[in-house]
């Protein structure tokens, strides 16, 4: 069974360490991908509400360059904002390859912010935030023509 957003919601932070450390890093996206947030106590019952909330105020994904940068989608009105370098590196969680989005060069805002991705299902990924080097939080991505989108199908199916 293929993992959704809402496993991964579920997970906690030791199950999506181990679920980062487990998957390749798979090839750098293009175009728009949905975000979903994950609170580091994942598994509680705030954290689908929580990201649902930050997904419908506050950020919404993000989108690729293939030049190898990305801007992130800000607020319910997709406003393009906070840049960064992409680009395919070692992680600061395991030194293994992932596809590192960097906003120490190019970023006066997230200057000391750091996303690490990697695909843990076809045009799914899992991100890992890095602020001045703290492990501080999670966040999915989710290339649009992979599927069901963010909280996958199941959960509209549900509610």
């Amino acid at each position: 069974m293929a993992l959704t957003e809402t496993d991964l919601l579920k997970m906690g932070d030791a199950g999506l360490v181990e679920l980062f450390r487990a998957s390749p890093p798979g090839a750098i996206p293009k175009g728009p991908a949905e975000g979903t947030g994950i609170v580091r106590w994942g598994g509680s019952w705030v954290a689908q509400p929580l990201a649902w909330l930050v997904r419908m105020t506050l950020w919404r994904g993000k989108v690729f360059d293939p030049q190898g940068y990305l801007s992130n989608r800000m607020t319910a009105f997709d406003v393009l904002a906070i840049v960064a370098q992409v680009y395919t590196g070692p992680s600061l969680l395991d030194e293994q390859d992932c596809i590192v989005i960097d906003y120490s060069k190019i970023s006066l805002v997230a200057r000391g912010v750091r996303d690490e991705i990697r695909e843990v299902e076809p045009g799914l990924f899992l991100g890992v935030v890095w602020l001045f080097g703290a492990r501080v939080g999670w966040f999915t991505l989710r290339v649009p023509e992979s599927g069901a989108g963010a909280f996958g199908t199941e959960e509209a199916a549900a509610g």
